[in-house]
């Protein structure tokens, strides 16, 4: 499973109970918060465009070419950041930012498993792993 620790903006991967690796990260900001609760990855993919927020009110933003996305809940997603490296620090519109790097680890260890296709999503056949996401 995936451990996303708000409070200390980290987040670690475990197999059969022992952390395997632990990554700092960026979540979101107060006015949007990362969301808590248990989820799985339910769908993945290796890059794609992000964009939201909103001109008039100053928090517009287009990411082109944001790699290594797995989505947890709805659009919330682990991912990679190239636009800021202030890990440790809430940063983003409810995602949790990792380095390119690390998303890519986590992104090829956890399921469902890639297989080069523009997106998988979660199936009986390819679980999603699971996701737990607290203060």
């Amino acid at each position: 499973w995936i451990d996303v620790d708000l409070s200390d903006q980290m987040v670690v991967a475990y197999e059969n109970g022992v952390p395997v690796r632990a990554f700092v990260i960026s979540s979101g900001k107060a006015q949007w918060p990362t969301v808590k609760g248990t989820f799985r990855i339910w769908a993945k993919t290796a890059a794609q465009t992000m964009s939201g927020g909103d001109r008039a009110a100053g928090d517009y933003y287009y990411l082109p070419n944001v790699q290594w996305v797995s989505y947890f809940y709805k659009d919330y997603g682990l991912h990679g950041t190239y636009w800021h490296d202030n890990f440790g620090t809430p940063m983003s519109h409810g995602c949790v930012n990792m380095t390119n790097d690390d998303a890519e680890w986590l992104f090829f260890w956890s399921g469902p498993t890639w297989k080069g296709e523009a997106w998988v999503r979660s199936s009986a056949e390819n679980p999603g792993t699971m996701v737990i996401v607290h203060d």
